[in-house]
């Protein structure tokens, strides 16, 4: 098995704040950028299309744009997360591979600088996965003993 070099910008400090956006457009928070904000439980998702900026800001929950906050476990505070699909789509944010950023707080939101390219992330399942390519000219169904083809069965029945 070939070694490979460890990235430290794959793994962020527990401490240090990360962002990131999903491939399906969920927004993952680590526990550091949820307490930036405050640990809301619900959000309102906000864009800059001049400066290319997306916001996450606090909302109450009864805000007709509030979008919920769940834990991305059950096994205490940790990951918090968005589920912002439409909202990824609707702004042409790229989805097309896992990112992280390190955010910002700016007029109490938490930013995200989409200008700056972010770290892409590759999930373990990714690694583990093996291309399935099908053998040609192979027919499962054939025994060894069984003729491929009407010649073959003509030359074993011969001897």
């Amino acid at each position: 098995m070939p070694f490979e070099v460890f990235d430290k910008r794959m793994t962020p400090l527990a401490k240090a704040p990360a962002v990131t956006i999903q491939k399906r457009g969920v927004i993952s928070l680590n526990k550091a950028t949820h307490e930036l904000i405050d640990s809301p439980d619900t959000v309102e998702l906000l864009f800059d299309a001049d400066r290319q900026v997306m916001a996450l800001r606090p909302a109450d929950d009864t805000s007709p744009h509030a979008y919920g906050v769940r834990a991305g476990s059950k096994k205490g505070p940790g990951q918090a997360m968005v589920s912002a699909t439409a909202f990824t789509q609707h702004y042409g944010i790229d989805t097309t591979a896992t990112r992280r950023w390190q955010p910002f707080v700016e007029d109490g939101m938490l930013c995200i600088d989409l200008t700056q390219t972010g770290t892409v992330i590759e999930g373990n399942r990714a690694k583990n996965r093996i291309p399935f390519a099908p053998d040609a000219g192979i027919d499962p169904q054939a025994s060894d003993d069984t003729p491929s083809s009407p010649q073959d069965a003509d030359t074993a029945s011969d001897g």
